[in-house]
């Protein structure tokens, strides 16, 4: 029988504006290259522009990072990488004229924010390859004609969303749980569309009545920080959350999903039982420090997405497009159970299984509109 869970995910244009210059270059590019795609040294420049949240933001950023290096990592003496940080929004235009002018064999810019500034810079230079992260034109996050140098990296995490929500449920012990964004964009709501599907599916077939703070699926409403960086927003929005009594909260914030950790650290030393799940990557790996809290992790196949990019374009093949992540293919996958390997029951973690082969056949179906 199958199963469809509808949700209509709506995001406006973003403006991106273009101004001073950006810091410059880190890591192991360099700043002169002597024909097209190459660096000073002859080999193959790949080069990354990172949205606000900056390269070690445990999210995004951070592994679309280590995607760029295992590329180079394939064959270091043939390819090498760097990137320039984005300070503002301001930073994304003149960040990605910069790699333009340094004659780049790609480059890769991270997030839906920073869309307009790569669209315009692929028309405006239709040899210069791209890849993006987190955005595509069947979104709409693209808008305007497509530009065929574009590799357009989106991720259908409804799937994996909707096991961290089923789990979250199962492992509640107060019959709420909660969830928040960082911003209002349909690369954050799309989790959070999975997540209360899964919260839903549970309650409909374990007769259960599991109840989810910080998110309306149906009007698509729910509680944003408005940014990615503000540790402290997310540590006191987690506290009014163990407040009106949820137990497992799952922050989509990137970054600011580190104040969720301290807030559910507080609460345990201080004799609550409340977890959590990560988001984009395995939180046991970039936030180990707190792993003994984290459920599991919700995540995305991003570093090897762009590390596939980059090869492709280092060694010829690069064609623009689509790829979509999902359960099937590896691109968008619930972390292993780390610490609460032993607690999550055997029960459940079969019923997890079972649903994410119903997801891979169709069988079950969480739908959404953003971001693929």
């Amino acid at each position: 029988m199958r199963v469809t869970m509808r949700a209509v995910v709506a995001f406006g244009a973003v403006a991106l504006l273009a101004a001073a210059c950006g810091s410059a270059p880190s890591g192991s590019g360099s700043s002169n290259t002597t024909s097209p795609g190459t660096s000073a040294s002859g080999k193959f420049l790949g080069c990354m522009v990172t949205d606000t949240g900056g390269i070690d933001d445990k999210s995004f950023n951070q592994s679309s990072w280590e995607g760029m290096q295992a590329a180079a990592a394939t064959d270091p003496s043939k390819i090498q990488v760097t990137y320039l940080p984005s300070t503002t929004s301001a930073d994304y235009a003149s960040n990605i004229s910069t790699f333009v002018g340094k004659k780049c064999g790609i480059i890769v810019t991270v997030g839906f924010l920073m869309a307009d500034a790569t669209e315009a810079a692929a028309k405006a230079n239709p040899t210069q390859k791209f890849a993006i992260v987190d955005c595509s034109y069947a979104s709409a996050c693209l808008s305007g004609t497509k530009e065929t140098n574009i590799d357009q990296l989106v991720f259908d995490t409804v799937q994996d969303g909707f096991l961290g929500g089923y789990l979250a449920a199962a492992m509640s012990k107060t019959h709420v749980v909660a969830t928040y964004g960082g911003e209002d964009f349909g690369t954050v709501t799309i989790y959070e569309d999975g997540f209360a599907d899964g919260v839903q599916y549970y309650n409909q077939h374990n007769h259960a009545n599991v109840r989810l703070l910080g998110w309306n699926e149906k009007t698509q409403k729910g509680s944003f920080i408005g940014n990615f960086t503000d540790l402290g927003a997310g540590q006191a929005l987690t506290n009014t959350f163990i407040g009106d009594g949820a137990d497992v909260i799952f922050p989509v914030a990137g970054g600011v999903g580190l104040g969720t950790a301290k807030a559910v650290q507080t609460a345990d030393s201080s004799g609550k039982s409340v977890s959590m799940e990560w988001v984009d990557t395995d939180g046991c790996i970039s936030a180990a420090q707190y792993c003994k809290y984290m459920l599991t992790s919700v995540t995305k196949g991003i570093t090897e997405a762009v590390k596939t990019a980059v090869l492709a374009a280092a060694d010829g093949t690069f064609k623009g497009g689509t790829y979509v992540g999902t359960l099937a293919n590896g691109g968008a996958v619930l972390s292993p159970y780390h610490d609460f390997a032993g607690k999550v029951p055997a029960s459940v973690q079969a019923e997890i299984k079972t649903l994410e082969q119903d997801i891979e056949s169709g069988k079950i179906n969480p739908y959404t509109k953003s971001p693929v």
